[in-house]
């Protein structure tokens, strides 16, 4: 089924566009596959130790996760620039249900290996599945709609939370939940139902050559004719001064895993379900917040860029002071919450203030780094370079809480020192950052459909047309990517 021909302004010719080919569907199909699969991954993540009762076991897998996810998202941008980006998506689901059956049999039977062989196959799948995501959520859109895409493909991720959270809430709610401990089995079960059903959404994600975006233009495609030349252009892409700079907050961004070991030693079961389930509202309005501000064309990209770092600063600087306030009385008397007690929304809030700032800071970086490619091959190297660094990140802190840290202290002293020595290199890459695509709608390409205002895909003004010579050199993805690409 196709969409009528529109008519369009004088020189360009009708375009008649399939509705499984527009960006919109494929954003529903990457978010969709967002919140079955890693979505509910951090569901059972956003328990504390993947529901658990002591972190430690969780905590080592997850290491291992993270620490094999973090190879793949880095060599995974040369796999998907191959087999495209829709296989790459396929392979990177099938991992998700095997990591949730691990968890399954330790609740129940007390099996140990499971675990560890589902965080292999999860490490490798989310390598893959985090290589392609962010470069289809990022390059599939026109420029000037990323933030408003990644807020559509964010709010799906962060659905497989909501759904998670509500379905372990309406299984470990009773008074016997009061208590610290483990979710019931049950929850595992349903989770791995659910899982498998990523893997034939993703194959009906569409080729970056097909997708027909509102505004008529194209989506770029630079790849390279072999492997070798994939590896060479990664590596060029990694040693660029800008990306360097950023390697920093890139740990940075992910690095406070504690929030799991926080939850297990202060809150019951229950109480862990209700914090899991509430504060995916938080990192929502998180991502919508900062997404309209990356997203208000009356400013320039940069100025938002420069705008969005110090809204992420000041953030980060509440969350943590809150964060190391409650910390210190907790250590001096450690707490066992449920939800009915008296200080359970002092501890809440930690979590939800640690959730809020870091998405914030996670949409900036994403938003930050498409800002720096104009075609997607690039931007698949850039988001695989990006989510592998969060990834060793969080490799590194899951590793680091598999101890059990008297009172939090050093956890909270490695992400507060972390945060602060990324501050400054970070501002040094915004500051000289010229941004690679144009700063408005009238900069690219014309406006090939009337839509409505509500309507996501809004096209672009009949007057803010191109030059057919200026269209062309954006089509085939000859802009500039300014100075920051030379080292």
């Amino acid at each position: 089924m196709s969409n009528p021909s529109v008519d369009a302004p004088a020189g360009v010719p009708k375009v008649k566009r399939t509705w499984y080919h527009t960006t919109l569907f494929n954003a529903f199909v990457i978010g969709g596959v967002g919140f079955i699969a890693p979505g509910l991954w951090n569901a059972m993540n956003s328990l504390g130790a993947g529901g658990a009762q002591e972190p430690y076991l969780v905590n080592a897998a997850n290491a291992l996760v993270f620490g094999i996810m973090g190879f793949l998202c880095l060599f995974g941008a040369p796999i998907a620039n191959r087999i495209g980006l829709s296989w790459t998506l396929f392979l990177g689901t099938v991992g998700y249900p095997v990591y949730s059956a691990g968890l399954y049999t330790n609740n129940r039977y007390g099996n140990v290996w499971l675990v560890l062989v589902g965080a292999v196959t999860c490490g490798f799948s989310a390598g893959l599945f985090w290589a392609s995501e962010g470069a289809i959520a990022l390059g599939y859109p026109e420029p000037g709609k990323r933030g408003r895409y990644m807020n559509i493909w964010l709010w799906f991720r962060t659905g497989g939370p909501l759904l998670g959270g509500l379905i372990v809430l309406a299984l470990n709610h009773d008074s016997n939940a009061k208590a610290k401990g483990k979710v019931s089995y049950e929850t595992y079960l349903v989770f791995v139902a659910l899982q498998c059903i990523a893997a034939p959404l993703a194959l009906a994600l569409s080729p970056p050559e097909k997708v027909q975006r509102a505004d008529g233009s194209k989506v770029v495609i630079k790849a390279e004719k072999s492997f070798k030349a994939e590896f060479k252009a990664l590596f060029a892409s990694s040693m660029r001064k800008d990306i360097l700079l950023l390697l920093p907050i890139f740990w940075a961004a992910y690095f406070n895993q504690y929030s799991s070991n926080f939850q297990t030693y202060y809150f019951g079961i229950r109480a862990r379900a209700l914090t899991a389930f509430v504060t995916n509202f938080g990192t929502l309005l998180s991502s919508q917040l900062i997404s309209t501000l990356l997203d208000y064309k009356s400013i320039p990209v940069k100025k938002r860029i420069v705008i969005g770092y110090w809204y992420v600063v000041a953030w980060h600087l509440v969350a943590w002071i809150y964060g190391w306030v409650v910390q210190e009385k907790y250590t001096a008397n450690p707490p066992s919450y449920d939800w009915e007690d008296k200080g359970f929304v002092e501890g809440f809030f930690v979590l939800l203030l640690w959730d809020f700032a870091r998405q914030a800071l996670q949409n900036w970086l994403y938003y930050l780094v498409a800002s720096k490619a104009d075609n997607i091959s690039e931007l698949t190297r850039f988001s695989g370079i990006l989510r592998g660094q969060e990834s060793f990140a969080q490799a590194v802190s899951y590793g680091l809480n598999t101890q059990k840290w008297v009172g939090g202290r050093v956890p909270l002293a490695v992400n507060t020192i972390l945060l602060g020595l990324a501050a400054f290199p970070t501002w040094l890459v915004v500051r000289d950052h010229v941004p690679a695509e144009p700063d408005s709608p009238a900069d690219t390409v014309p406006r090939l459909a009337e839509e409505s205002d509500s309507n996501v895909e809004d096209g672009l003004a009949r007057s803010d047309v191109l030059s057919s010579g200026e269209k062309e050199k954006f089509a085939v993805g000859k802009t500039n990517v300014g100075k920051d690409s030379a080292i």
